[in-house]
Formats: structure tokens, sequence, C-alpha cells
């Protein structure tokens, strides 16, 4: 059983839509759960200024982490110009240092937004580089071009996160096949929707687009496949270790 899991989203509001209800789920069972943010996505307001939309979308994120149990962090990337790069992947891999996480719930590396997929590669580069031994003297290029960075994830123990989960998203579904089932009970159902209706975007206030809907039949038809009222679907690269994940 998952006891801390760490979801990663390029924006604020990714990973509260989609791994949202598997986090509520956890926290009820009494994990602990960390939501990251890259990016706080403040370019996705049609009508407000980005500087505007970023205050709020940050309020919105740390609200619903409050609301479901977990944690917030958010890093100060520009929305839509998330950079690959070691920079970001050693200050994510801190944070994987810091948090100690068994699992960590990311998006599906194929999008058809590029932060997604960056934040699909930073994710998997942060968790290896987590587990590798670093001294603040290697002369390999990620220590000698960010020696500061460097430095601070080798003050951290080392860790191996065990389990490795892409969340389902509907801008993630290029090749995206579900290999792992979650149910998410009635009590982790409700405290997702009550949470996530305090984001306007989630709401259809910027674009139109009915996220709650889609994202509460999505768990509909998933639960149909998996025998359960509701259920998340992920894509485990490790599946008989993240199977823990659902429980008995």
């Amino acid at each position: 059983m998952t006891k801390s899991v760490l979801a990663i989203g390029a924006h604020i509001g990714d990973m509260d839509l989609t791994a949202g209800p598997t986090l509520a789920k956890l926290v009820l069972e009494g994990a602990s759960a960390t939501i990251v943010a890259l990016t706080p996505g403040e370019r996705g307001h049609p009508r407000m200024t980005a500087a505007d939309y970023k205050k709020q979308k940050i309020a919105e994120g740390e609200s619903f982490a409050e609301a479901i149990g977990a944690d917030f962090v958010v890093f100060d990337h520009s929305d839509g110009f998330l950079p690959n790069t070691d920079d970001v992947a050693l200050k994510l891999a801190q944070l994987i240092r810091d948090k100690q996480p068994d699992t960590i719930i990311t998006h599906w590396k194929h999008s058809i937004h590029s932060d997604h997929e960056h934040a699909a590669a930073l994710s998997e580069r942060a968790r290896f580089l987590a587990g590798l031994p670093i001294d603040p003297d290697d002369d390999f290029p990620a220590v000698t071009a960010y020696p500061e960075l460097a430095a601070k994830l080798a003050a951290l123990p080392r860790h191996g996160v065990r389990s490795f989960l892409h969340a389902e998203n509907w801008e993630d579904m290029e090749g995206f096949t579900p290999s792992l089932y979650v149910p998410i009970p009635d009590e982790a159902f409700h405290r997702w929707v009550s949470a996530i209706r305090h984001q306007a975007f989630a709401r259809g206030e910027t674009y139109g687009f009915r996220y709650i809907d889609y994202y509460t039949a999505l768990m509909t038809m998933r639960g149909c496949l998996a025998s359960y009222p509701r259920a998340c679907a992920f894509h485990a690269s490790q599946t008989p270790e993240v199977s823990k994940l659902a429980g008995p």
C-alpha cells in the first residue's frame, strides 16, 4: 500500500483533475500526498492577464490541495515554455528526496501540449537523479552546469521511487494504454468534486470545456471496465508493484 505519493503536473489543475480522486482516496487511507505544478498555468484564461490569472491559479491550487488533505508546491516556470532541462530535473529531484514518495504520478509521455510531455520527461529524469549517488565535485554536465542545485541535492538522502504512474488525460492520449485501475470510493469522489469545483477552468469558465463532467464520466466508464462504480486509469511502468496502489 502506498504511504506517500507525489503527483507532478505541468500546470496547476493537471493532477487535480486526473489524479485528484486517487490522491483523495490515498489520503483517506492514511497516505501523505503532494501535488506539484511545474508552472502555474497562467496563460490559460482568454479574458485575464497572465499575472492576474497566475495569482488566481495559485490560490485555487492551494485550496484544492488543502481540501483533499495534500501538500502543494508550484515551480515558477512559464506556462507554455516549461524547459526540459537538468536544472528543473535537479530541483524536482530535491523534492523527491525531501518527500520520499513511494509513488510518482505524472503525465503520459505523448501529448498535444509540450509542457505535458516535458513534465513526464522531467519526472523520469528526476526519479533517476533522486536515486543516483551525486557528489558536488562530480564533473558530469548536470553538476558542473548547476553546482548549487547539485550541492543541495547531494545534501539530501538518496531515494528510490518504487512506482511510477502516468495519469489519464484527454490531452495525453496518443499511445496511452491503461494497465492499472484504482477504485474510487464515494467519500473520495465527493471530496474531489467538492474541491475541484472551486477551480475556474475545471468549471468550464475559460474555454468552455466541461472538465468536471468529462472526468466524472471517465471514472464511471473505467469503473465499468474494472467492475467498480468508479475508477481512475493509469499506465503503470511496473504493474506487479504498482497494483498494490488499488488496495485489496
